[in-house]
């Protein structure tokens, strides 16, 4: 069945009254505020012919329709209009940033904040991962005759120590030499290529530290290779429980149990990989969230994704407004992530 203008504007209608009201919308409501020249007899022939295509469903006898995830879907594909933030949330936005600058996970917190502040959705944001970034330095330090310990930093300015216990002594002027051969075959390489580091060459020219490199190396491309997942903050858990989706309290319950759930919120982020995303109830891969809506996005450092954030909410979600915030919020994260690198 064709998809006609006036389908088109009817479902508009619907799906943007819905959202506002969370009421189901009659036929009534879009002849009196949105078609005012079609009368209702025409727009419930028109109705109906959406219903039988899938965009709107009709949950109750005699009621009004809703949306349905294939209705949101065609919405934000092809129908909504994307709000664009105007430039004094533009400018607050960074100037919030700029303010929160220090640590790199106090800056990503702040960010989780901020993002469920301005769009009254549930935040999830992602801390940089480690093994998407690269070698900035590596640190020795003598901490006992046979102990050594590695002080790894990257260029997301991420800091990660591992303690080497060597089978001899190491004298503090051999552990400045080798440190300073390892940053100078390590610095700049991506953490995921670590994995294929060959340091043959390092032994070569180890000035008859051999022993101790084949030991030190080894554990120190483990310790990079497998370091732990990144950290994942939410914030706003409260915002949605104030919709009401969610006034049932088992299913508040159950969603207060998903935001616990830090490995799942992980594996939602850690899949991100496009610029901006949003997947619509039952597109979702994840059982828990097939009645909601996510919007992510990614974050970088010189173009490459090193992060992502991602807003939960109900599927009657502001799309075009909370697309809008989540592009900038990322677009700043990355423009004050890499101006941090070039300092």
């Amino acid at each position: 069945m064709d998809m006609g203008n006036r389908k088109r504007l009817i479902l508009q209608a619907i799906i943007e009254d819905y959202i506002n009201s969370a009421e189901p919308v009659g036929s009534r409501t879009i002849s009196k505020k949105y078609l005012t020249g079609t009368s209702p007899a025409t727009i419930r022939n028109e109705m109906s012919d959406l219903e039988d295509m899938g965009y709107i469903e009709q949950p109750h006898t005699s009621a009004g329709r809703i949306p349905s995830d294939k209705g949101y879907r065609l919405y934000v594909d092809k129908i909504m209009k994307q709000d664009k933030i105007n430039e004094a949330q533009r400018e607050m936005i960074k100037r919030e940033f700029v303010e929160s600058l220090g640590e790199i996970d106090r800056l990503i917190k702040h960010a989780s904040k901020l993002l469920s502040q301005l769009t009254q959705y549930t935040s999830i944001v992602m801390a940089p991962q480690f093994r998407r970034t690269s070698i900035k330095q590596v640190q020795l330090l003598r901490i006992d005759r046979a102990v050594v310990l590695a002080v790894i930093v990257t260029n997301a300015g991420i800091i990660k120590n591992s303690v080497l216990r060597l089978k001899q002594d190491i004298q503090p002027d051999a552990l400045i030499r080798i440190t300073s051969m390892i940053n100078d075959k390590m610095a700049g390489l991506d953490v995921e290529e670590i994995e294929k580091f060959d340091f043959q060459d390092m032994l070569n020219n180890s000035l008859g530290h051999s022993e101790i490199i084949e030991q030190v190396v080894p554990e120190l491309i483990q310790t990079l290779f497998y370091s732990d997942t990144s950290e994942v903050y939410h914030d706003g858990v409260s915002n949605i429980l104030n919709l009401p989706e969610y006034s049932d309290i088992n299913k508040a319950r159950d969603f207060l149990n998903i935001m616990e759930e830090r490995e799942l919120l992980f594996k939602v982020l850690n899949d991100v990989r496009e610029d901006v995303s949003v997947s619509i109830g039952k597109e979702n891969k994840l059982e828990q969230f097939k009645e909601c809506s996510l919007i992510t996005a990614t974050y970088k450092i010189n173009n490459k994704v090193i992060g992502s954030v991602g807003i939960i909410g109900p599927t009657r979600m502001e799309y075009s407004k909370a697309i809008s915030v989540v592009e900038c919020m990322t677009n700043n994260l990355s423009e004050i992530l890499t101006s941090i690198l070039k300092r």
